[in-house]
């Protein structure tokens, strides 16, 4: 049998405002193509079908047309809700789509998945998880616990329904499992955001030992590997969702097996979505101006860091934005302020007082304009998000 699996789809997600929907529609169209070439039998897709539980009226439209697609010729797609999906909105069409292949599960359930690949035969059994939050498994599970109590609490509750939706396991048929969920040793990125990555709510691979031969994951954006019983892989996102995630390769997963055998798989690189960049300039505003006359990074999202020695107005903002419609993060880096920034906590000075007397001296006494001002701020903001390098929260 051969398995199509993909995850963290977040149709309705943008980017600093910056619309994702036609990334998101090239994205369908490339993996309808792989499934349709690499003669796909069944399809898993690990939850986050959508980036909010209220989702725009064109991502659900993109949703049910790729599950259409996707499932032309009786291939069975399988889908769990993510920790982003409203459980009920990802399975209320179940009645009108099951007897087309798909199914879609929202809630945790005791009820395994059977699906029959049209091209070979077999017969799949799916060991499949919704994302398993306190409220949709019904339970509190540590009271007043500390993190530690409550993440082996958490882990053995999971264990438990992998080990009851296995229960149908056979040595004829292909065993599979899925869950949208986040495993100890899994490498995060900060569009995972916000609802309890890591922490408490973290499993360890052995809860996910069910029989399983292959386990499909959803959560983390980057696709890897993690250890555990059969083999467990994230596929990670179709797109790059943040700037954590720049140079990222995106791909899906395609997975070989036979009942009793060992799997063997192959990741599918992308070539849909605008990948994002990081720039740094040391160079000032000429330094950037020349990078876009080059066309470096045309059809780009930009994440630009600039060294300056002199503070930039509003006027020089608006002309970068104007330049690159691309650009979606300008971050000032001043020499002196980054000193003087160092100061703040011993001196106790408002951060937007200490720019206007950095402004004021860079100037020869200029006032800066209100609407600057809270533009520094906002940057500033930015810049007291933004991950370490290396680290990804």
């Amino acid at each position: 049998m051969r398995i199509l699996h993909t995850g963290d789809w977040h149709l309705g997600r943008t980017l600093e405002g910056r619309s994702r929907q036609k990334e998101q529609e090239q994205f369908i169209d490339e993996l309808v193509e792989i499934a349709d070439f690499h003669k796909v039998d069944l399809i898993m897709m690990g939850g986050d079908v959508y980036d909010s539980v209220n989702p725009p009226a064109a991502s659900e439209q993109l949703f049910y047309e790729a599950a259409a697609r996707l499932t032309s010729g009786g291939r069975p797609l399988v889908v769990i809700a993510g920790n982003h999906d409203q459980p009920e909105r990802v399975s209320s069409v179940s009645p009108l789509v099951l007897r087309q292949g798909i199914t879609l599960v929202g809630l945790p359930t005791s009820e395994p998945v059977t699906v029959h690949a049209a091209r070979t035969g077999e017969i799949a059994k799916i060991a499949a998880l919704p994302y398993p939050s306190e409220a949709r498994l019904g339970e509190l599970l540590a009271g007043d616990s500390g993190e530690e109590e409550l993440r082996l609490a958490y882990s053995a509750r999971v264990g438990k329904l992998m080990q009851l939706l296995g229960r149908e396991f056979t040595p004829q048929t292909v065993n599979l499992a899925m869950s949208h969920i986040y495993v100890l040793g899994g490498v995060e990125s900060d569009s995972e955001r916000p609802i309890q990555v890591g922490g408490a709510y973290t499993v360890d691979p052995s809860a996910l030992s069910c029989g399983a031969q292959y386990t499909a994951l959803g959560h983390l954006h980057r696709a890897q590997r993690v250890k555990g019983e059969g083999m467990i892989r994230y596929s990670g996102s179709p797109l790059a969702y943040s700037f954590s995630e720049a140079g990222q390769a995106k791909s899906v997963t395609l997975i070989d097996l036979a009942p009793g055998g060992e799997p063997t798989f192959e990741e599918i690189y992308l070539r849909c979505g605008r990948p994002l960049v990081r720039w740094s300039s040391t160079g000032g505003l000429q330094e950037v101006y020349n990078w876009l006359d080059e066309g470096r990074d045309a059809s780009a999202f930009i994440d630009l860091e600039i060294r300056l020695s002199e503070a930039m107005s509003m006027n020089d903002i608006q002309r970068l934005r104007k330049s690159r419609e691309g650009i979606i993060h300008i971050r000032p880096i001043y020499p002196q302020m980054e000193m003087e920034l160092e100061q703040i906590s011993r001196s106790r000075m408002p951060v937007q007082e200490l720019f206007r007397k950095f402004y004021q001296r860079q100037t020869g006494g200029a006032e800066p304009e209100d609407s600057l001002i809270e533009l520094f701020l906002q940057l500033t903001e930015e810049e007291r998000r933004q991950p370490e390098e290396g680290e990804e929260n």
